[in-house]
């Protein structure tokens, strides 16, 4: 299966609450560093909060990608400021997965150049020229590297800009967020808001779309080992 990355969740759907509506505009975080199977960015502050991130490699080739940025979203000085998180889960090998983390940040700063700053519209059109450019890899690359046409990720992003949370998904991946709510006057806990939902054959709305779109193919989503499946091989049904 060639990787797509067709986006079917895009949103402005949170305002974080700033202390006196201002932001703090810092210098980004140091660069990742590696300790044995786990890569990460130390706890620093970036211009819209304070972040940290970790990778766990879980096979003996790591498939998966993760980036943060913070600083200007655009290509021009005079463009908006914020921060970007991106989780690309790849398989069937790294390729697809370090080609996003390559390419999908200087597209949405790209396309936030030429507009009028950070949107729904942008992150949409980056995530859908990203796409096209991967195609475009894999049809130069196949004759000669053909497992390229197998290669696969799905990808999470978020973007912090002019206090509000774009999130986007595309595959088999949701977005969570962590909110601390006060259950007494004492205490308080973290709760779980999802943001997104994931694209997976498991779901019965995704296997219903999938019958739509190919309706002269009985065998679009199928059960194998109990579990639903596309053609009976992944579960996943975007990516």
């Amino acid at each position: 299966m060639v990787s797509t990355t067709i986006l079917r969740f895009v949103s402005s759907c949170w305002r974080p609450v700033v202390d006196g509506e201002s932001i703090k505009r810092v210098g980004d975080a140091s660069t990742g560093r590696v300790d044995g199977l786990l890569w990460y960015k130390d706890f620093g502050r970036h211009v819209n909060g304070e972040f940290s991130m970790a990778v766990i490699q879980a096979n003996n080739l790591l498939e998966d990608q993760s980036q943060l940025e913070s600083g200007p979203l655009s290509s021009v000085e005079s463009g908006p400021r914020g921060t970007f998180v991106g989780v690309y889960d790849g398989h069937g090998g790294p390729e697809a997965a370090r080609f996003v983390n390559e390419r999908l940040f200087e597209n949405i700063k790209k396309f936030t150049s030429e507009g009028r700053g950070m949107s729904s519209d942008v992150i949409t059109k980056a995530f859908l020229t990203t796409d096209e450019e991967f195609l475009g890899l894999v049809k130069s690359q196949w004759l000669n590297k053909p497992q390229i046409a197998s290669v696969g990720a799905c990808c999470l992003v978020g973007v912090v800009c002019s206090g509000l949370l774009y999130i986007a998904n595309a595959g088999d991946s949701r977005v969570v967020l962590g909110r601390i709510e006060k259950t007494t006057k004492q205490q308080e806990e973290v709760k779980a808001v999802q943001l997104s939902s994931e694209h997976n054959a498991s779901m019965e709305s995704v296997r219903e779309e999938l019958r739509q779109l190919h309706p002269d193919d009985p065998q679009i989503v199928v059960p194998k080992h109990n579990v639903w499946r596309v053609k009976g091989i992944i579960q996943v049904s975007s990516e």
